[in-house]
């Protein structure tokens, strides 16, 4: 997958001159080192990371670790000290006013906490403004924004005023601002932490919906774990403006590295998180005949093979015992009906629910062919795993 946006080494310190700091900063001091030595107050130390084209990328961690300050310094309301900002091939950090002026017109949107809403502008002419300062003709940006109103639900509400408005019908009229522009890169600084848990849900779902349309580039600033297990593909995690995890949700839960990430994912609702695909053993051809093919482990004796033809749609399961007659050349015994198949993409929520009328539960891809296996142990390691000292154990 293609890297929409690069950030390599970037530092940011809070000064007019902050070489000093940045010196000591490559010598391995801390942030609290060049605050006690210097007075200085350093936002980012050397934060490397990739964001994938499509990805749902989140930046996570406590309050003061960082993660609104590279936010900021992405489309550079805040200067980087040092370091790169690729946008595609393109240097932000190199960018003159006319060139960054150019980026956070058509290439890089923003959704604000607060709303940031125009309090004197009607909904469709906030929905507009991006496309206004951009030079759209009036008649184009009215078509634009009526169409990204559409798709976010807010079409009876165009003529209203923000403050007629619910704050989660406020923050899609901000996110509708944002979509109009068609920009590459979507920042969502905090966008839906002033919200109330049940509209929050409901713009998380709406989010959620709209990717699966619109496949944005997406970097969602959050400081609840919770959210970003929800929302991201992947996820960084900051502490004293450094990066110190990064990866997919389920590797951060399965080996969050430090007591600092491994406090985030304690209370982690792992059958919610974790799907059929992420806790299955996967199946090799243990027999081929011309009718059937036998698919089960290696060395297995306790558990059960499947029987699957041609184009891997499962007929049926046999206990591992008896591949060993069929190996023989025996015949094709009668097979087991009492079996499930799941999706890889299921959560293991209600994957567990088919083990009252399954002794076994196969995994299929999106064709409906048979990957792997799960049996109920499984499943219950991995909903009941939890984390020691930073590793993961059962």
């Amino acid at each position: 997958m293609t890297d929409r946006l690069k950030i390599e080494h970037l530092y940011k310190v809070f000064a007019d001159r902050p070489d000093s700091a940045l010196n000591m900063l490559k010598r391995g001091a801390t942030k609290a080192d060049v605050l006690r030595d210097t007075g200085q107050v350093v936002g980012l130390d050397d934060v490397s990371l990739s964001v994938p084209a499509g990805a749902m990328y989140m930046i996570m961690g406590l309050s003061g670790s960082g993660k609104s300050t590279l936010a900021r310094c992405v489309n550079r309301l805040n200067e980087p000290s040092a370091g790169r900002i690729l946008l595609d091939e393109t240097d932000i950090c190199t960018l003159d006013e006319a060139g960054l002026r150019d980026v956070r017109r058509n290439r890089i949107s923003m959704v604000f906490q607060h709303f940031a809403l125009l309090p004197n502008r009607r909904v469709i002419e906030n929905v507009e403004f991006g496309l206004k300062l951009r030079g759209m003709s009036s008649a184009n940006r009215r078509k634009r924004a009526e169409q990204v109103l559409e798709v976010v639900g807010l079409t009876r509400w165009a003529q209203k005023m923000p403050h007629e408005l619910s704050g989660g019908m406020r923050q899609r009229v901000g996110l509708a601002r944002a979509l109009a522009t068609d920009a590459d890169v979507l920042i969502m600084d905090e966008a839906f932490s002033a919200l109330d848990p049940l509209i929050r849900a409901e713009m998380q779902d709406e989010l959620l919906r709209l990717q699966r349309t619109l496949n944005k580039t997406i970097l969602f600033i959050t400081h609840d774990f919770q959210e970003a297990l929800k929302l991201g593909t992947r996820i960084a995690i900051m502490s004293e403006g450094k990066l110190v995890r990064e990866g997919t949700p389920q590797s951060i839960v399965l080996q969050p590295g430090s007591d600092y990430v491994a406090a985030f994912t304690r209370d982690v609702d792992r059958a919610r998180l974790f799907n059929a695909g992420s806790s299955m053993t996967s199946l090799v051809p243990l027999i081929r005949r011309n009718e059937f093919v036998v698919l089960g482990c290696e060395d297995d004796t306790a558990g059960s093979a499947f029987v699957v033809d041609d184009e891997q749609r499962v007929l049926g399961v046999l206990p591992a015992t008896k591949v060993g007659a069929l190996r023989d050349g025996g015949p094709l015994p009668a097979l087991s009906s009492a079996f499930a198949c799941v999706p890889a993409q299921t959560r293991l929520i209600d994957v567990a629910a088919q083990f009252t009328r399954a002794e076994t539960v196969g995994v299929t891809d999106e064709m409906g062919r048979l990957v792997g296996r799960l049996e109920a142990g499984q499943v219950l390691a991995r909903i009941g795993s939890h984390v020691v000292n930073g590793a993961s154990h059962v």
